[in-house]
């Protein structure tokens, strides 16, 4: 891959951005007979997923035979590496020609890893390159990333995508939040990223030192990691704090990326000749028609290390194949990420499954199989809305220890970074259902 600033045209990263969908679709398939062949020779989890649907690559004609495959699912990531630890059974490569590993956020009993190849990096780079051209960033400006560095999966794509355009970097991560106020004013930077709520909160703390954030340099507020951009309210806020344009960043550590908005902010538009997308319907697993909620389903085209076939992200979303005004043909997801199929709950950029908060406190002693996970007020920061904690009702057996609400809070924290607060009934007084029982609710 290239690894310097290519640009197509004033405001197009790369051509491919202005294929016809003939071509894209005649590129996936192409792509595709590649990927699956060799997915099925290196991958041990696809290899025997092969073996037992009977699918063969070499047999694969249409994008549509892809339905043939079963979804790959988050537990079966998490089941692959307790087969094959520490990279589990997904990985496709021998580990000496690994180059990085990222790691989730622990959300399950530990981290899950995902390992990259040299080419793995340079591909993600590239589109880094190509989404943040779109929005705007040229050489010679200055890009302030508050990304965290330290486990996290956004903060080197970032960096390495905006050095690829040719900006001058400032690798900040997140916290220290005056000092990220006083860089911006004194470095005139141009461009920041980070999660949306230490956006809000940076917002908060420019005011209290009387610093004036619509007034600064700063043009582009990008955001990741958590909803926010494409929320209509969250947008309309963080872009009258900041006085900037606010741009939805969307992918995920299995994938990264998968769509970002353009400067027309129209919804993220997907690399569609980095990966192939399907929208399901969360019941009947059937695809949906554009302008459709339905699951976003991914498959990798030239992923190396940890390729996906048919990945369940879990998101809801609304995909529309229909050109924008500036040239771009790649399919786009209005309104970005709609909700999340599963319930998750993202807390100050921690992904929460419901599934994680039940495995440890059906395992915990003195709990009854009931509890629900419940949102009101009392865990939302009160200016923004975002989420700071989550409210836990649990029922306690007659042999319970007395401190089961301590000792529980803490172990809840220790495993899955989120604060909790925990609430102990009586055994009995929650709700008993004999279908799907409702994990969340609002109050």
């Amino acid at each position: 891959m290239m690894t310097e600033a290519r640009p197509y045209s004033d405001t197009i990263w790369d051509e491919v951005e202005t294929w016809s969908r003939d071509r894209i679709e005649s590129f996936q398939l192409d792509r595709l007979k590649q990927q699956l062949a060799s997915v099925g020779k290196r991958s041990r989890h696809y290899a025997k997923t092969f073996s037992d649907t009977g699918f063969e690559p070499g047999d694969f004609k249409s994008l549509d035979d892809l339905a043939a495959l079963p979804l790959t699912r988050k537990q079966d990531y998490v089941a692959g590496l307790d087969a094959q630890p520490p990279f589990g059974t997904l990985a496709a490569i021998d580990l000496k020609d690994a180059a990085r590993v990222h790691f989730s956020s622990g959300t399950t009993a530990r981290p899950a890893p995902v390992l990259w190849t040299k080419p793995d990096l340079d591909r993600w780079a590239d589109v880094y390159a190509r989404y943040l051209y779109a929005q705007g960033l040229r050489r010679g400006d200055v890009f302030q990333c508050m990304f965290n560095y330290a486990w996290f999966v956004g903060g080197l794509g970032a960096t390495y995508g905006a050095e690829r355009v040719g900006a001058l970097v400032i690798p900040g991560s997140s916290g220290d939040t005056r000092r990220q106020i006083e860089t911006i004013q004194q470095y005139g930077t141009k461009v920041v990223i980070g999660t949306p709520s230490f956006m809000a909160h940076l917002a908060e703390t420019a005011e209290e030192m009387g610093f004036d954030l619509p007034g600064s340099t700063v043009e582009m507020v990008c955001v990741g990691g958590e909803p926010g951009a494409s929320i209509p309210g969250t947008r309309q806020r963080i872009e009258r704090q900041w006085g900037a344009k606010m741009f939805d960043c969307y992918g995920a550590l299995e994938c990264q990326p998968i769509g970002w908005d353009t400067a027309l902010q129209l919804g993220p538009q997907l690399a569609e000749d980095y990966i192939h997308t399907e929208i399901l319907d969360p019941d009947t697993l059937q695809p949906v028609e554009d302008g459709q909620r339905g699951v976003l389903v991914l498959t990798h085209l030239d992923k190396q290390a940890c390729p996906l076939v048919r990945w369940w992200t879990g998101d809801v979303v609304v995909r529309d194949r229909a050109g924008t005004p500036d040239g771009r043909t790649h399919a786009r997801l209005v309104g970005g990420v709609l909700g999340r199929a599963d319930d998750m709950l993202i807390i100050r950029g921690v992904n929460l499954f419901p599934s994680a908060v039940e495995d440890i406190v059906r395992a915990f002693p003195g709990t009854t199989n009931e509890y629900v996970l419940v949102i009101d007020d009392s865990v939302k920061d009160g200016r923004t809305g975002f989420l700071t904690g989550v409210k836990l009702r649990i029922e306690r057996t007659a042999d319970a220890p007395d401190d089961l609400e301590y000792a529980l809070t803490a172990k809840l924290r220790e495993t899955l970074s989120v604060r909790f607060h925990v609430e102990v009934l009586p055994s009995g007084t929650l709700p008993r259902t004999v279908h799907k029982a409702k994990r969340v609710i609002q109050e």
